[in-house]
């Protein structure tokens, strides 16, 4: 039996238990009945008597129409899937001796992965000599973490795995709550337009 199977709960003649303490569709309880007769009156409402606390003492069943719940119940999964946002954790490389117009570009694309609310991983490859310098590239997270003070927060300060050094950075819930405010504001005023020519 999968584990999946397991958790489903136990229904009409599966409930082996003599006596439940039944609620009813409406969700009144009934008080505590013997199970065939509890049976009796889900199948008189053409609904199944499901068992939804096994281990209470007395096991309590309720009246329900089980494949509309298990419906509903999937639904409200997918739905809550569908709202939980994806953060995906971006990757920027830098070099130690990184010139001014490289670093200037690689800090914009920096602000459209945090914009985009993604969290990014610093990255500082050392080649060769340029070991010998790990403050070098501490300065450059420390330079960049500065300059994104306003949009951005260290989530995991910078430290030295092998030859790279890494940061992760992650965008300010405030700068995240404040683009999807401008977006929903957005999204109403394209609303409103629509509304406005018909």
């Amino acid at each position: 039996m999968s584990a999946i199977a397991a958790q489903e709960p136990r229904l009409n003649e599966q409930i082996s238990v003599r006596e439940c303490r039944l609620i009813g569709f409406d969700g009144t309880q009934m008080g505590i009945y013997a199970t065939s007769e509890a049976q009796r009156i889900a199948d008189s409402e053409g609904l199944d008597l499901v068992e939804i606390a096994p281990m209470a003492e007395p096991p309590v069943c309720r009246i329900m129409d089980y494949g509309k719940f298990k419906y509903d119940q999937a639904i409200k999964a997918k739905q809550a899937r569908k709202n939980q946002s994806r953060v995906e954790t971006k990757e920027m490389k830098f070099r130690p001796k990184i010139d001014v117009g490289d670093y200037t570009t690689k800090k914009k694309h920096v602000l459209r992965f945090l914009d985009a609310g993604n969290k990014v991983k610093i990255t500082i490859m050392f080649r060769g000599r340029e070991m010998a310098h790990p403050e070098q590239g501490l300065t450059i997270l420390e330079r960049l973490a500065d300059d994104l003070k306003d949009v951005a927060v260290i989530e995991s300060q910078p430290k030295m795995e092998g030859r790279n050094m890494h940061m992760l950075i992650a965008p300010l819930p405030s700068a995240v709550a404040a683009k999807k405010k401008k977006e929903s504001d957005k999204k109403k005023e394209v609303e409103g337009k629509d509304d406005g020519n018909a």
